[in-house]
């Protein structure tokens, strides 16, 4: 629309000019004057009137000439200038759309390294997280073997003493016997006295009598010595169940500064055959029955008299922390 608005005005000035023309060639043409006979010949002969008419008319055909050609010079300009806006209008849409498609995958290229990055953080914070753990799990498992070392060497230590304390009563019992058997020899040669000597028979009766008293004492303290023995045998393999027993135990948190009352059934193997708890922490008690159960077996005396006293036996389990 811009194109034929600018076309018609160059029209217009063509037309007013060729009407301007026209007219002043018309205006040239003296109407006025009257011609005498003579000039009339003369014009006749030479006809210079119509001459200059045709020179004028070839004057406005060759600017008509020119205003075409000036019109189509004009035509092939606008044209040029409409190619080239046209052309300049698709390099600049050219021009957006690259840009459009840079600046978008500039943007995709930015959300794929903030994903990257999230998901190496992500990564770097679960490996800390497994290192931390394998750490914590490190030190939970020389804690725990430092805890057994130290029940074992405890439990190595109450069994050293409860041999040494166990020697030394047999020392004594040894002594003891030695001291009666001296008192028997005694005894014989008292009576060996007392027949060559002839003594009369109530001071006979008054040393059987006190040889009596002698022997029932010395039985007494023999019985009492056995007693004490397995009293200490007792606590020995008493400590040594409950060492096994804390060995075995799966220690939680929850379970600090509690107990649990618990009664074993041993056979003369050490294979427990029952286990029952009797009050206390429930925890614990659970606790305490998984470690026996999972223990088997627990330490019992060969001895008769000793395993009599540990068939049957209640402990009270304490969990022990570092």
């Amino acid at each position: 629309m811009a194109g034929q608005a600018d076309f018609k005005l160059p029209l217009m000035i063509s037309a007013a000019l060729h009407l301007g023309v026209i007219g002043a060639l018309a205006l040239n043409v003296d109407f006025s004057h009257k011609p005498s006979h003579t000039t009339v010949a003369v014009s006749a002969a030479k006809a210079p009137p119509v001459q200059a008419v045709v020179v004028d008319q070839q004057k406005v055909q060759d600017y008509v000439q020119k205003l075409k050609a000036d019109k189509a010079e004009a035509d092939r300009k606008e044209r040029a200038r409409q190619a080239e806006l046209e052309r300049q209008a698709d390099a600049a849409k050219k021009a957006r759309e690259q840009e459009q498609a840079r600046i978008e995958k500039l943007a995709a290229e930015r959300k794929q390294q903030e994903l990257e990055a999230k998901q190496a953080a992500s990564a770097a914070k679960a490996a800390q997280l497994k290192a931390r753990q394998e750490k914590e799990k490190a030190q939970k498992a020389e804690a725990e073997r430092k805890l057994k070392e130290q029940q074992r060497q405890q439990a190595e230590e109450a069994a050293r003493k409860a041999q040494e304390k166990r020697k030394a009563e047999e020392a004594a019992a040894q002594k003891a016997e030695a001291e009666r058997k001296a008192r028997e020899d005694a005894e014989r040669k008292a009576k060996a006295a007392a027949e060559r000597k002839a003594r009369a028979e109530a001071e006979r009766r008054r040393q059987e009598q006190e040889l009596a008293a002698a022997m029932a004492a010395e039985q007494s303290a023999v019985s009492a010595a056995r007693n004490k023995q397995l009293q200490s045998e007792l606590d020995r393999y008493k400590a040594m169940i409950a060492s096994t027993i804390q060995r075995n135990l799966v220690l939680d948190e929850a379970m600090r500064g509690k107990s649990c009352k618990v009664g074993i059934k041993l056979a003369p193997d050490g294979f427990v055959t029952s286990v029952q708890t009797s009050g206390g922490d429930p925890v614990v008690c659970r606790a305490a029955k998984a470690a026996i159960n999972k223990a088997g077996r627990l330490p019992v005396s060969s001895e008769a008299d000793v395993y009599q006293l540990l068939k049957d036996i209640n402990l009270v389990v304490r969990p022990e922390f570092n």
